[in-house]
C-alpha cells in the first residue's frame, strides 16, 4: 500500500524533527522542506496528499505560498493545514483558502489527529483500503485487483502505478509525479520508462486508451470513481 505523502514546510529545525517522526510513526511518508520558495518549487512536479504549511517563513511566507498553491490547477485542491503563532488570525487564515490551523505550540498527537481527519474528509480515498475506478477494484489489504469482478495478475510496480492513479481519479498525473510516488526520488526515470509501464498496465488491464487517458504534453489520468469508496 503506498501511504499517503505528507509534505511538510517549516523552518524551526527541532520542530521538523517531532513533526517528521510523529507523521512517520503514524505511517505517512513525510517530505520536509525549510523555505517557501524551495515547497514552490518542489510542488511543481511532485503531489503530496496534503501540505503542512508554516505561517511564517523565510523569503517567501506561508500564507503568500498557499494563495500561490490556490491559483494553480494541479494544487487548487491540495488540503493545507497552517501552522501559525497568532491565534487570533485563524479566521482569516482560513478565509484564504486553507482547510485547517494549528496554533503554536501544539501537541504531536493534536497534529496527527488534524492530519488524519482532513484527509477522511477531503481525500477518503488515500486512507480506503478498497478503491473503484469504472469497473477496475483495487483492493489494499488483499493487495488483489479486479476487473469487471474477475482477478488480474499485476506486477508489484503495476500495482503501485495503479493504486496512485486510483487514489486521484480523474486528476492529470505528470510523468514526474508518477515517477516520485511510484519508484521515489532514488531510482532514476526518464519519461519513456513511465510510458512503458503505463502501456504494460494497459496491456494486463486490457483496458483500452479510454480508461487510462493520455494527456498529450501533460501525463496520464484514470476516470472517476463509480461507486463508494470503503472503509479502511
Amino acid at each position: 500500500m503506498i501511504p499517503p505523502k505528507i509534505m511538510v514546510v517549516e523552518d524551526d529545525g527541532p520542530l521538523c524533527m517531532l513533526i517528521q517522526y510523529a507523521l512517520e510513526t503514524e505511517g505517512y511518508d513525510v517530505e520536509m522542506v525549510t523555505r517557501g520558495g524551495d515547497a514552490e518549487i518542489r510542488l511543481q512536479d511532485y503531489l503530496p496528499d496534503l501540505l503542512v504549511l508554516d505561517r511564517m517563513l523565510p523569503a517567501v511566507s506561508g500564507t503568500e505560498l498557499g494563495k500561490r498553491l490556490r491559483m494553480r490547477p494541479e494544487t487548487m485542491q491540495l488540503p493545507i493545514i497552517m501552522l501559525t503563532a497568532r491565534g487570533e488570525e485563524r479566521v482569516r487564515e482560513l478565509s484564504t483558502g486553507f482547510d485547517d490551523y494549528l496554533v503554536k505550540p501544539f501537541t504531536t498527537p493534536e497534529l496527527t489527529v488534524r492530519v488524519r481527519t482532513l484527509l477522511r474528509r477531503v481525500k477518503p480515498e488515500v486512507l480506503s483500503d478498497v478503491l473503484v475506478v469504472h469497473d477496475i477494484t483495487l483492493d489494499r489489504r488483499q493487495h488483489q485487483v479486479f476487473r469487471k469482478s474477475r482477478p488480474v495478475q499485476l506486477s508489484p510496480t503495476e500495482f503501485r502505478l495503479l493504486e496512485f492513479m486510483m487514489q486521484h481519479p480523474g486528476r492529470v498525473i505528470s510523468r514526474e509525479q508518477l515517477r516520485d510516488r511510484v519508484w521515489g526520488n532514488s531510482v532514476y526515470m526518464d519519461g519513456r520508462a513511465v510510458d512503458v509501464f503505463i502501456n504494460r498496465l494497459r496491456k494486463s488491464l486490457k483496458a483500452t486508451r479510454d480508461i487510462i487517458r493520455t494527456v498529450r504534453g501533460a501525463g496520464y489520468s484514470i476516470g472517476q470513481a463509480t461507486d463508494a469508496l470503503h472503509g479502511s
